[in-house]
């Protein structure tokens, strides 16, 4: 976990906090680079090479990102192996992305770690909760991941399903908020 996850985890950050501009100063860093990694083709060892420098961490080869891919801020994403993200997915990991071996996520689909705050006064504020998607989980096309909620192994996002509470293990979920429809049997 990065120093920076430790310190906003679990917190209210406002606008006028420091962390708050600790936030800002490090999306900044990455911003640059994010933005010029769909400006271009790259071949799938050159994604790798870039999410590498952009998350600071080795990315497998077995790894498959398809163009484009898009982040606010690309520190907090954690691959496994073997992975394959479809185009058009988006990851807000500022509360931290972590996907397990042989995830598979379908195209236009969101992972959002970031929500503001409820109070109408505090409206501008952040809080944070990371995403988990365990070993062998598939989310469908345009599948939208809300903070806090973890995907069990070998479950299956049905295409257009808002998830908003975690999924159990061999399960598969669909609907808005998503719901399990049926078990798998392994």
């Amino acid at each position: 976990m990065s120093t920076l996850l430790a310190k906003i985890s679990g917190q209210e950050i406002l606008p006028d906090s420091p962390l708050f501009e600790a936030i800002q100063l490090a999306k900044n860093q990455n911003e640059q680079r994010l933005v010029e990694l769909n400006l271009h083709y790259r071949t799938n060892a050159d994604m790798r090479a870039e999410l590498t420098a952009i998350t600071g961490r080795k990315i497998d080869p077995s790894v498959v990102v398809s163009q484009p891919f898009y982040s606010d801020f690309g520190k907090h994403i954690q691959f496994g192996k073997q992975i394959f993200i479809n185009q058009n997915v988006t990851f807000v990991d500022l509360g931290g992305i972590t996907l397990a071996d042989q995830v598979m996520i379908g195209p236009n689909s969101r992972l959002i770690t970031v929500n503001h705050l409820a109070s109408p006064d505090k409206r501008r504020g952040l809080s944070v909760q990371p995403i988990k998607i365990q070993k062998n989980a598939w989310l469908g096309a345009n599948v939208t991941v809300l903070p806090g909620v973890v995907i069990g192994e070998n479950a299956i996002v049905a295409a257009d399903a808002t998830v908003t509470k975690d999924v159990p293990v061999n399960t598969i979920v669909a609907g808005n908020p998503a719901r399990v429809i049926k078990t798998i049997n392994t």
